[in-house]
């Protein structure tokens, strides 16, 4: 498929791109060898495919769900303008 220079302003109106004058040739045809490869995959016979969810057949290891940790929220609340009772106090900014 070929992409024509109008189709090519286009498409960058839509994603907000400004092109170069002298670019527009080469986006053009970079564009089309895109859509040709979509093309030629379109036309792949996939109906005897499972479809996978990854092309590994592999297993997360996961880890134990422990705190390792503690946080001190007075330490946190230390740099804030206005807490009370943990919670950090904001302007009121809705009417």
């Amino acid at each position: 498929m070929t992409l024509e220079a109008e189709e090519l302003h286009k498409v960058a109106h839509l994603a907000r791109l400004t092109l170069e004058p002298e670019a527009v040739k080469d986006y053009a045809q970079a564009l089309s060898n895109i859509l040709d490869l979509v093309d030629e995959m379109q036309a792949i016979d996939t109906d005897q495919v499972q479809p996978m969810a990854h092309p590994l057949d592999a297993t997360q290891r996961l880890r134990i769900d422990e705190v390792t940790e503690t946080v001190d929220p007075e330490y946190l609340q230390a740099g804030a303008p206005a807490t009370e009772k943990g919670l950090y106090l904001v302007p009121r900014v809705v009417e």
